[in-house]
Formats: C-alpha cells, structure tokens, sequence
C-alpha cells in the first residue's frame, strides 16, 4: 500500500474540534505505529535531501514531535518555535493569522545564526499563516528559509499557495486532502 494511503487510513478526523465546523485531521493515533513512523520519517527524509540543512525549526506542538525526529534523522539542530510566553529566554515573536482566528508564536533571539539553511516544519499546512509566521522568524534571525514540510496539506485551503507566493518555496508534505 502506498505511504500516503497508509497515513490517511491511520489519521482520525474530529469534528468540530477547536471549534464547530472545523474538522481536525488528528496525527496522534500514527505516533502508536512505529513501521508507519519510520516510513514517513524515511519519506521525509528522501523528499529533503540535497537542501544541505543547518537547522530544523517546528512549530508547537504536533510540529515538535516529526521536527524533532527528523532533525535527529537528518543530523542537523532542532529549533522549537513555541506559542507567546512559553520560552524561558529572550524571544522575537509574530503574530499571524489562523483559520479560525489569530495567534503569536515566538523563537529564542540566539537559536538561529546568519546564513544558516532552515526549513520549516508542522504537521498540517491549512492557510500557511503558522509556517509563514514561522518562516519570517527565520528569517528576521538571518537565517535562509530553504523550505517548508508537513505531514498533511489541506489542499482545500490556500495554504500551499500562499507559502509559495510570499517566500517562493514549494512546501514538501506527505498527504493532501
């Protein structure tokens, strides 16, 4: 069976989660697969290859959990970017606007160096505002934004579009609903 197929069969749908009308597309239940886990993080791994990566930055909370396998898989840093407050350092921050509402995500000041090649990571890419908010943090650290990944794109929303225009990098992920 095809890897895609194998994750969609695995991802649980919950309705009206965080609010009504929405339907989450839950990851979890792949997380109690380990062969599936693998797969995807050797998946991953192949449609990355040759961005010559320094750093993965992930967005909180599902994003931590492939970011950081992947940046271990990969050999290169884990950079956890979190919601406003929850970093005990100095941070910079965004503000970005979500499907259903808005947020602030922040990034210690010193996690990034000039220059170094970042790609982007969470697990779903809906409207693109998390990752593009993410990705301006990259960038306002110096840092090249070299690409975006996610597990899941919500094909039906303008997410991949819009990470293209504005930052001019095809986001790689691994299911499109």
């Amino acid at each position: 069976m095809q890897l895609s197929n194998k994750i969609k069969q695995t991802i649980r749908d919950v309705r009206d989660y965080p609010q009504p009308g929405i339907v989450f597309k839950d990851i979890t239940p792949i997380l109690s697969d380990p062969q599936l886990m693998n797969e995807m993080i050797a998946q991953l791994k192949t449609d990355l290859k040759g961005l010559q990566l320094d750093a993965i930055a992930a967005v909180e909370a599902r994003g931590f959990i492939f970011g950081a396998i992947l940046a271990h898989a990969l050999n290169v840093r884990f950079i956890p970017i979190r919601k406003a407050g929850k970093l005990p350092y100095k941070t910079i921050r965004q503000e970005y606007s979500l499907e259903y509402g808005t947020a602030t995500i922040e990034m210690h000041e010193d996690a990034l160096q000039p220059g170094w090649r970042v790609l982007v990571h969470d697990d779903v890419l809906a409207t693109g505002g998390t990752a593009g908010a993410a990705a301006n943090l990259v960038r306002h650290a110096g840092a090249e934004l070299v690409g975006f990944s996610f597990i899941i794109n919500l094909s039906f929303l303008p997410g991949e579009l819009n990470l293209l225009h504005q930052f001019g990098v095809n986001p790689q992920y691994l299911v499109t609903y």
